[in-house]
Formats: C-alpha cells, structure tokens, sequence
C-alpha cells in the first residue's frame, strides 16, 4: 500500500514544511481488523473491492472438530488456550488460523481463517 503521508516528516533545505501533494485513494483505505473472538455467534459482512462481499466471523460459540477417523462433529468451544500468531491475541482470545482451542471432544488446532471465511474448522491434535 502506498502511503501518500510517510515522507512529510522530512523538510525542505529552506527549513519548510512539506505538504503531501494528494489523500488517500479508495483503494489504499483500510479498515479494522477482523478478529473472532469467543462468544454467541455472530457474522458479519464486509464489501470488498469490485463489489463481492467477504463473510466475517465476529464472535463464535462452536466449531466443527475433524477427529483422526474422518469424521467431523460440531462441538462448543470452550476456552483459547495458544494463538503463535500473536501473544496479544492470546491474552484476548482472538481466533485465528494455527490457534490452539479447546473444545468438549479435546484440544484442536484451527485450520480455517474466521475472519475470512466466517466459519471455523479444527482438527483434534494428540496432546
């Protein structure tokens, strides 16, 4: 992403202040992060760029948990017990993709990304 702003901190030789010669286009704006996090389900929709709409995950209770067998159950989530990701989103218990949740059948690592599939997906690990 271009940031129009990020130079204006460097003067001219006379000593003047630099003015960014444009804004920010429609297409270098950015929104909040999306970020799962446990509670009732809740989804939400985002317009992305060229009209499509992304389904994100904002709060979710369940998952749907793979065991080693194949087969695939949906079970309640019931704590965030590691995210590598990010330490911050450990403490706040943020769901993303690679985090370690337990649930009711066991602990299971997350395999699909909440915030942007607006579903969650697990697979039971052996620990």
């Amino acid at each position: 992403m271009v940031k129009p702003l990020e130079n204006l901190k460097k003067r001219k030789l006379t000593g003047g202040a630099r003015k960014a010669n444009r804004g920010r286009r429609a297409y270098e704006k950015d929104g909040y992060g999306a970020e799962a996090l446990l509670g009732a389900t809740e989804n939400y929709q985002r317009r992305m760029r060229g009209g499509s709409l992304k389904t994100s995950l904002r709060f979710a209770e369940s998952v749907n948990v793979r065991d080693n067998s194949g087969k695939t159950s949906k079970v309640k989530i019931t704590r965030v017990l590691r995210n590598p990701a990010n330490r911050d989103y450990e403490r706040r218990g943020v769901i993303t993709r690679g985090a370690l949740i337990d649930t009711e059948l066991g602990n299971a690592r997350v395999t699909s990304r909440p915030s942007q599939d607006g579903v969650i997906n697990a697979v039971l690990t052996s620990q």
